[in-house]
C-alpha cells in the first residue's frame, strides 16, 4: 500500500511535470523557454537524490514547487509577457510588467527557507540574529550569482537576450532585482520561521523513530 509520505511525493513530481508540459507547450521562445526554467532540471533530480538522506520539511518542498511554477509561467510566455503582470500593470497603472519583479523576489523567499533548513541542521547555530543574518546574505549571493548569468547571456546573445533578461527598458533593472530577493529572503524568515521549525522537530522526531 502506499504510504502517505510516498503519495505526497508522487502528487509534488506529477504537479512539476504537469507544469513543465504546460509550460514547454506553445512557449513564446523555446530557447527562452529552456533558460528561465533550468533551474527546475537541476533541482529536482538533486532532490530525488537527497530525499532519503536529507528529506526537507513539506514546507520547502511545497515551496520549491510554488517557485518552479513562477519559473514556467516565465518560460511560457517570457517574463515581460506574463499576463498576469499586464493586469497588475493596468489595475496599479504601472509603467511596465512587474511580473519579472515577483520571480525575484520567490529568488529570495524560497531559497530563505532552504538555506535556513540546512543550517540549522548542518551547523550548530540556532534560531536568531546570526541565523537571520546569513540567510539573508545567502540569498542576496545567490541573486548576484543570477545577475551574472543574465549579464554573461547579455553579452553572449546580445539584443537576443532581451526577452530573457527582461529588463524592459529599466536602466536599473539589476538593483531592483537583487532588492526584491533581499526583502524575499526577510519576509519568508519573518513569516515562516516557527512553521519550519515545528515542522524539523517533526523530522527530527522521525528520525529517532519516537
Amino acid at each position: 500500500m502506499m504510504t502517505r509520505t510516498r503519495g505526497w511525493e508522487v502528487a509534488w513530481l506529477a504537479a512539476m511535470l504537469a507544469g513543465l508540459g504546460w509550460s514547454w507547450h506553445g512557449a513564446f521562445d523555446p530557447g527562452i523557454w529552456a533558460m528561465e526554467v533550468f533551474p527546475v532540471f537541476v533541482v529536482v533530480p538533486l532532490l530525488a537524490f537527497t530525499r532519503i538522506r536529507f528529506p526537507l520539511t513539506p514546507l520547502v518542498y511545497g515551496l520549491i514547487l510554488m517557485h518552479a511554477f513562477i519559473l514556467m509561467v516565465g518560460g511560457h510566455y517570457t517574463y515581460a509577457r506574463v499576463p498576469l503582470g499586464f493586469w497588475v500593470q493596468d489595475w496599479l497603472d504601472l509603467g511596465r510588467n512587474h511580473y519579472d519583479r515577483l520571480g525575484h523576489f520567490a529568488q529570495g523567499f524560497v531559497p530563505a527557507m532552504v538555506a535556513r533548513e540546512i543550517l540549522l541542521r548542518r551547523t550548530p547555530l540556532k534560531p536568531g540574529k546570526w541565523l537571520f543574518f546569513l540567510v539573508t546574505c545567502v540569498c542576496l549571493a545567490i541573486s548576484a550569482c543570477y545577475e551574472f548569468i543574465e549579464w554573461g547571456a547579455a553579452l553572449a546573445l546580445g539584443q537576443g537576450a532581451d526577452e530573457f533578461l527582461a529588463t524592459q527598458g529599466d536602466p536599473f533593472d539589476t538593483q531592483a532585482d537583487m532588492f526584491m530577493a533581499w526583502v524575499g529572503a526577510m519576509t519568508a524568515q519573518w513569516l515562516l520561521s516557527r512553521w519550519q521549525e515545528r515542522q524539523l522537530g517533526v523530522l527530527a522526531c522521525r528520525a529517532v523513530g519516537v
